[in-house]
């Protein structure tokens, strides 16, 4: 099924941050490889920021629209690789580490990848987010069709142990960031849009002041030690 997931492009999403970051962070002019890179939207947003860009996907279906966005696509089941790119100066992991077996190898392929001075963009959902404890407070865990408690998830991660997993590969952490409940997703249909754009910057602040608990999703820009 093709590009489940939604692009998030709002005050405080996942992938407004991380295009903040990767513009900030990653060297200009350089390689980009997305990897998980669904329909390619992330990569299209700052390839304007690298001179050649990779997207690697599993899904087939979107091999069309990933041509058009990246320089080179490549199909692939990212737990069967033996190796990437070589340097890269740039990796995207976005959504990604949570749906594979072995993440720690992944990470490890990445570090090899990467070029002197590369950087790795990791997201993953927070199951310590403050959602997913009140639940838990009332007896519920109940898998969905996307979110945090996504179906196809098989890892979980807190704050600590995506840090713990990232330093452990051999990396060293630059900076963290923490991405808000996408609120325009849950009311959007029903709420004006001047209630929502004030609800997510009250949140995007929130999360800021809190990540342990109100991060929707926990961002790590990284650099091999």
């Amino acid at each position: 099924m093709p590009n489940v997931y939604t692009f998030k492009d709002f005050e405080g999403s996942s992938h407004r941050i991380l295009i903040g970051l990767i513009r900030r962070f990653a060297r200009k002019g350089g390689r980009l490889a997305d990897l998980g890179a669904a329909g390619g939207e992330l990569g299209e947003a700052v390839r304007d920021h690298f001179g050649r860009t990779f997207g690697f996907e599993y899904e087939i279906a979107n091999l069309p629209a990933l041509r058009d966005r990246f320089d080179s696509a490549v199909i692939c089941d990212l737990e069967k690789l033996k190796r990437l790119p070589g340097n890269v100066d740039a990796i995207v992991a976005a959504d990604v580490l949570e749906h594979l077996r072995d993440a720690p190898a992944l990470l490890r392929l990445i570090r090899d990848a990467l070029a002197p001075g590369g950087r790795v963009f990791v997201s993953v959902p927070n199951i310590a987010n403050i959602t997913v404890r009140i639940g838990l407070l009332f007896g519920v865990f109940q898998y969905r069709e996307r979110g945090i408690l996504d179906n196809t998830h098989l890892r979980f991660y807190t704050l600590g142990t995506i840090r713990q997993e990232i330093e452990n590969a051999g990396f060293r952490i630059l900076a963290i960031r923490g991405s808000s409940v996408p609120l325009r997703l849950i009311i959007g249909r029903y709420t004006p849009e001047v209630v929502i754009r004030i609800g997510e910057r009250m949140l995007s602040m929130v999360t800021r002041l809190w990540r342990a608990l109100f991060a929707y999703q926990i961002i790590i820009i990284a650099e091999r030690r």
